[in-house]
């Protein structure tokens, strides 16, 4: 029986992430490919990207996974007393074609056990990883769009919710009119995830009786001339923007406006973490900022986020422990990818690992989501968001903390 469940917004876009190795070069790979049990060495490709314009961004995403496996193996928990874990990078050169050519090395020449997606291309990918790589179970983060994400017998397994761009709830707008929003402009990239993320937002803030003035879904991937977007806002009198874009493209944004003397409600997708703290001039100028999030923000003191942010310290160059979004869907595809083995068996095939996974509804990403991520639904009950905001050197978290929730529209 299929399931309803919460889906968790966080973002509606992304770009891609790097990946590093996790283990020495001569150690022996004990299980790639090939339809064998997990054993020794388990070799996990990550698909990300390398080069091109989502590569920077990207960087974080290998402190997550990599931070993850780490702490798993430190634990010596579950299946880390049998099994060690070995990173493979493959480029998705910030395209679908890189997308697909990056699979088919981890799949074919690299022979990986698994695979953790991280890329905002991915769609190029998926039709190949779920007919020609159907055995090699894919774990990640579905935001980017490809339609296989929504079926529920495959060897695709989300580690958040898996966008419906087909249903509307009524979050985005109540969230905005609760901020005092009244005039809403709304920014886009060219890319189908974020095109179809920015059209829901629109219909629900538009139901919420605000009014929609501008918007411009054709902003290239990454870019920071954003002249005519502030122009456009401006002109059009919004005192509100929500964006399905990367940080980089609204931070460019945001000091555009600021320094046209706008001073309404900016909403992103992405930002939040690290990276940004670690940059005075970001934290200056992105001063206000409403930061949306998937998961409980490490401010909320949990005992999951404590254990999320001690990783991130002791196992990477995050010194604060705030993951950012790459860094998180890191950390959350290796996770989904390690609760699967221990549920299957330390010693499953990826066949096992499939199968098992596919009869799955209780992950919860360790406790950092409020409630479980289904695998045999992507019709949800509820669309719920963290806010946090950008004030002085820290985030602080909206709504006491809670996740911000809406119902889907009719």
């Amino acid at each position: 029986m299929r399931r309803r469940g919460v889906a968790f917004v966080g973002m509606a876009c992304a770009t891609a992430l790097v990946l590093s190795a996790c283990g020495s070069d001569d150690e022996e790979s004990g299980s790639g490919g090939g339809g064998d049990g997990a054993t020794g060495t388990v070799d996990v490709g990550i698909l990300t990207a390398l080069s091109g314009p989502g590569a920077a961004a990207a960087q974080a995403s290998i402190r997550g996974a990599e931070a993850r496996f780490a702490a798993y193996e430190d634990a010596g928990e579950g299946c880390a007393g049998d099994l060690d874990f070995n990173i493979v990078e493959a480029d998705d050169a910030s395209s679908t074609a890189g997308a697909l050519t990056g699979a088919q090395k981890l799949v074919q020449q690299d022979e990986v056990f698994a695979m953790i997606n991280v890329s905002a291309f991915f769609y190029g990918a998926s039709p190949f990883l779920t007919s020609q790589a159907s055995t090699v179970p894919v774990f990640g983060g579905a935001w980017d769009g490809a339609e296989q994400w929504s079926a529920a017998d495959d060897n695709l397994f989300n580690s958040g919710f898996v966008p419906n761009y087909e249903t509307v709830y009524s979050a985005q707008g109540e969230f905005l009119a609760e901020q005092g929003a009244t005039n809403v402009a709304g920014i886009a990239y060219t890319s189908p995830s974020s095109q179809g993320g920015l059209e829901v937002a629109i219909q629900s803030i538009e139901e919420a009786g605000l009014e929609v003035s501008y918007t411009n879904n054709s902003v290239q991937f990454g870019s920071t001339d954003v002249g005519p977007l502030v122009l456009g806002i401006l002109d059009s009198g919004a005192d509100a923007v929500w964006t399905t874009i990367n940080f980089d493209t609204s931070l460019a944004l945001v000091a555009g406006l600021r320094q046209a003397g706008w001073d309404g409600v900016f909403v992103s997708p992405t930002g939040y973490g690290a990276d940004l703290l670690a940059s005075a001039p970001a934290v200056q100028i992105g001063q206000g900022v409403i930061f949306s999030n998937a998961f409980t923000p490490v401010e909320a003191g949990t005992e999951a986020t404590e254990q999320l942010k001690n990783a991130l310290i002791e196992h990477s160059d995050n010194e604060s422990g705030i993951p950012g979004f790459y860094e998180s869907q890191g950390w959350f595809g290796a996770d989904l990818f390690l609760y699967g083995l221990e549920q299957a068996g330390c010693d499953a095939t990826q066949e096992e690992l499939i199968s098992t996974l596919q009869e799955t509804d209780d992950w919860d990403g360790g406790g950092l989501y409020p409630t479980p991520i289904p695998q045999s639904t992507t019709e949800y009950d509820e669309q719920c968001s963290f806010y946090v905001v950008l004030e002085g050197d820290g985030f602080q978290p909206l709504n006491d903390g809670e996740p911000f929730c809406g119902t889907p529209l009719s």
